[in-house]
């Protein structure tokens, strides 16, 4: 329906019309959440250039392309450019329309995600929280919008270690989702994945296992077998398999990951190089350790090019790698590891965050 809206506004109106580039822009969209990103990011930065042309840099319209090339940007892994756009878009948005506009917030919310995607984790909990509690106050407590944010801070939490309040949050979502949305909503299904991941964090297996072939199950169903959300479910789902010492079912699932998220997403994309890390992990766990060795210096060679030496990932391929160097008795290349690991953790996540006592512990 997108397409035959632009071929039809395009020929009645022009290519830079106003309604015509809403076409692209909702085009853009629906190509997004299809994991199109390429064509996606296209009609983002076609309208973008239309409408900085025609109505200016701070016109809403403008802005909510300069978000939509955010968003676009981000599940593409390219955080920087898309860390620039949010920044530009919250700064003209709280200028233009003010710091609780439902616009404003929406890019407050954008910018807490890229932050933590890069591992930034403060400032984005500062968002996050700066989001929910004006959301909250605005919308309501079960409004989608609220609900997103409550999503992200238990992300965000859990991405700290801050486990309890994070699991507090994704419960709270997950029911509400279910109450709003149904049961089968890609948003439902996000918060089904999130309460599995910080389920599986704490070691409460069996029913992160159940959340995840959950949300598998029903993302197959509902967006394909190869969309990202789907794949994500398909590692979210070989992690706790791996954690249960399932490894044959979680080699398998990590197979069928890395290829889908290479063919995809393309080989750099974060969530390709996860798949590559923890099927490095699932290798070295059944003593593969030569494979499992060359996957993890993949993983770490692409982290540390596409996100930078002190990113969290990048911090836990140097783990692993170490882990894997340790078992085949590589001492002290292993030794030289674990030490770049530990100091470049504590600085991105302080002393007291769950994986440095545990780096502690198991050295």
């Amino acid at each position: 329906m997108h397409r035959r809206a632009l071929e039809a506004r395009e020929n009645a109106l022009g290519r830079e019309h106003p309604d015509t580039l809403t076409s692209v822009s909702d085009l853009g969209l629906v190509l997004s959440s299809q994991g199109k990103y390429d064509e996606a990011e296209a009609m983002h930065r076609r309208a973008l250039e239309a409408r900085e042309n025609a109505l200016g840099r701070e016109h809403p319209d403008t802005l909510t392309s300069v978000s939509n090339l955010g968003d676009v940007l981000s599940s593409q892994g390219v955080y920087e450019e898309a860390e620039a756009m949010h920044r530009r878009a919250l700064e003209a948005r709280e200028n233009v329309l003010g710091r609780e506009h439902p616009d404003t917030l929406t890019s407050v919310s954008d910018l807490g995600n890229v932050l933590s995607s890069q591992g930034v984790y403060e400032e984005a909990e500062a968002m996050h929280r700066r989001a929910l509690e004006a959301r909250e106050n605005a919308l309501g407590r079960e409004h989608p919008d609220t609900l997103t944010s409550v999503s992200n801070l238990g992300d965000v939490l859990s991405s700290q270690g801050v486990y309890e309040e994070a699991e507090a949050m994704h419960r709270r979502a997950l029911e509400a989702r279910e109450n709003v949305l149904g049961r089968e909503h890609p948003d439902t299904l996000t918060s089904v994945s999130d309460l599995g991941n910080v389920l599986s964090s704490q070691g409460k297996y069996d029913e992160a296992e159940a959340m995840h072939r959950r949300a598998l199950e029903a993302r197959e169903n509902v967006l394909g077998r190869e969309h990202p959300s789907t794949l994500t479910s398909v590692n979210n789902l070989g992690l706790v398999l791996s954690s249960q010492g399932k490894y044959d079912e979680a080699e398998a699932i990590y197979l069928h990951d890395m290829e889908g998220s290479e063919k995809v997403l393309g080989c750099e994309h974060p969530n390709t190089v996860t798949s590559i890390n923890n099927l490095g992990l699932v290798l070295s766990s059944q003593g593969n350790y030569d494979e499992g060795e060359a996957m993890h210096r993949r993983a770490l060679e692409a982290r540390e090019k596409v996100l930078r030496r002190e990113h969290p990932d990048t911090l836990t391929s140097v783990s692993t790698l170490g882990n894997v160097l340790s078992s085949q008795g590589k001492y002290d290349e292993a030794e030289a590891i674990y030490l770049h690991d530990m100091e470049g953790s504590e600085n991105v996540l302080g002393c007291e965050h769950p994986g440095i006592l545990a780096s502690l512990n198991i050295r």
